[in-house]
């Protein structure tokens, strides 16, 4: 038995050489599933706090279709407006007032939509202000010592217009039949004005060239009156603008010129506007 007992050691020598190479085996398959739990749960906690854009801001405003995407749209808008001397109740301070002025604006346009109650467009304007102020007098009472007396002054501006916009419609009822809509223009406008007045019995004229680029946004209300035929009404709230003007004298001289940027929101009654929108498709449709 003493020689046999180096040999026991020796038999159990493949078993303790197995068990490090079954450990060795072994250990590759923990690590990676150990590291990849940790993974997994950033991928996932990740995928609940940034969700996609549309599952994060959907909040079913286009669940009724108002407008059908492959449409296109055909449309006219018009405004116009009148102050006159029967309104001189609104000027305090003034009196004797001759006022007559007017503006009046036309835009037709053009749109395709997209998707489901959004379209891409362009629209084309012109607009036309006329003014002439016979005679007012400014009276500020006999204490401030200041009078002031204005004849024979006229203002005639024309201009033309081309912008692009879109536009994003919601409908408020199952059948589609109203709906408002939000819209995004960015337009550039030219024209010419003519300012005359008199002074010491002699006419003066002064004529200027304008331009203005304006970023805007006019939210509005749209209503089928027919199967593809709606009016609409909209306001314009306001944005960004710059405008540029060059004066010139009756010789055309340049005389001066100014420039000027402003960011303003709020609503403009000159740019309430009313017009009729045909809509065509090429697929029936059941409102």
């Amino acid at each position: 038995s003493p020689a046999e007992s180096p040999a026991a050691p020796t038999a159990s020598a493949p078993a303790e050489i197995s068990t490090p190479t079954l450990a060795s085996a072994a250990a590759p398959a923990q690590i990676p599933a150990a590291s990849a739990l940790p993974a997994a749960d950033s991928t996932a906690a990740r995928r609940t706090r940034f969700l996609p854009m549309r599952r994060r801001m959907d909040r079913e405003i286009n669940k009724i279709k108002y407008v059908y995407k492959g449409e296109l749209m055909l449309g006219l808008t018009a405004s116009y407006g009148t102050l006159d001397s029967e309104d001189s109740d609104l000027w305090l301070v003034i009196d004797n007032i001759d006022l007559d002025a007017s503006i009046f604006t036309v835009n037709p346009f053009i749109g395709y939509f997209f998707r489901d109650n959004m379209c891409l467009g362009a629209r084309f304007g012109y607009s036309q202000v006329s003014g002439h102020l016979g005679s007012a007098a400014l009276n500020l009472g006999e204490t401030n010592d200041i009078n002031l007396s204005l004849e024979d002054i006229a203002l005639k501006s024309d201009n033309i217009s081309f912008g692009i916009f879109m536009r994003s419609y919601a409908g408020l009822d199952p059948k589609g039949h109203f709906g408002f809509f939000g819209e995004l223009e960015l337009s550039m406008s030219s024209g010419t004005s003519e300012f005359s007045y008199t002074t010491g019995g002699e006419l003066k004229q002064t004529f200027g060239d304008n331009t203005k680029l304006k970023l805007s946004f006019n939210p509005g209300m749209a209503v089928y009156i027919l199967p593809n035929v709606c009016t609409t009404v909209s306001f314009g709230l306001g944005g960004f603008q710059y405008v540029k003007t060059t004066q010139k004298d009756a010789e055309g001289n340049k005389t001066g010129s100014r420039s000027y940027s402003n960011m303003r929101f709020r609503l403009n009654l000159a740019e309430i506007r009313i017009g009729m929108v045909v809509h065509l498709w090429n697929k029936k449709k059941v409102r």
